[in-house]
């Protein structure tokens, strides 16, 4: 049977192990799989700290592999072609989108923020792990203290749905970027409590239209609804 280790993002988890000692999570990390470069590590270094967070009961869970979900895909597809300099996730989460975009986009600069202690502290980790392109910060969206167009572009996946505000949240995403606001969002009712919104696009279009967007396109994958707000 398959182990863990063998469905593993290594490299992410790699990060976020030697992070974690970095942070004082963890002890145990030679020494030299902590000096090296991240991108030098070899496939056997990343599987011993795998082992290691494994064994420390890290959140190694946060970094089984799956194949990237269609929604996830047409979010990179887009921001490939509009090739941001600086991104800011919204509810990042366990990193359905930011894992995969961190390994496509490793030169733009991202920041990431979510209410979730636990989260953050995962997210906090990676970067001192070696992940140098990610900041992460314990945030509510509708108070960021980022100065105006800080971002080339937010994304706000699956976030929507659960801010009690929507209205605000998305003129907070709208301040902060300067060319576009990717959002997708469940379109057709689910079981999950926390979400407390079911947006359509006349829906969708109408708060962010009077929040102040410029343009609006809209694409779709079965059982979800993708946008992307223009800014400027």
């Amino acid at each position: 049977m398959e182990s863990m280790n063998d469905r593993m993002d290594y490299y992410m988890a790699s990060a976020y192990v030697r992070g974690a000692q970095k942070n004082g999570r963890l002890s145990g990390v030679p020494e030299g799989l902590m000096n090296k470069e991240l991108c030098d590590l070899t496939d056997e270094d990343m599987r011993v700290l795998a082992r290691l967070g494994k064994e420390a009961e890290l959140k190694m869970h946060y970094f089984k592999s799956m194949e990237s979900l269609p929604r996830v895909k047409m979010a990179l597809g887009f921001l490939k072609a509009v090739a941001p300099e600086s991104l800011l996730d919204v509810g990042s989460g366990r990193g359905a989108f930011l894992f995969p975009f961190l390994r496509e986009f490793p030169y733009v600069s991202v920041t990431s923020i979510d209410l979730l202690d636990r989260r953050v502290e995962v997210l906090k980790d990676m970067s001192a792990g070696g992940i140098d392109n990610l900041t992460a910060e314990k945030m509510d969206l509708t108070r960021a203290n980022f100065t105006d167009k800080s971002f080339d572009a937010v994304t706000l996946l699956e976030v929507l749905e659960h801010i009690p505000d929507t209205y605000q949240a998305v003129r907070a995403a709208l301040r902060l970027s300067k060319r576009y606001v990717v959002v997708t969002v469940p379109n057709k009712p689910d079981d999950n409590p926390e979400h407390i919104h079911l947006f359509t696009k006349e829906s969708l279009t109408e708060i962010f239209m009077d929040a102040g967007a410029k343009k609006l396109s809209f694409d779709g994958v079965p059982g979800h609804m993708f946008m992307a707000a223009r800014t400027s």
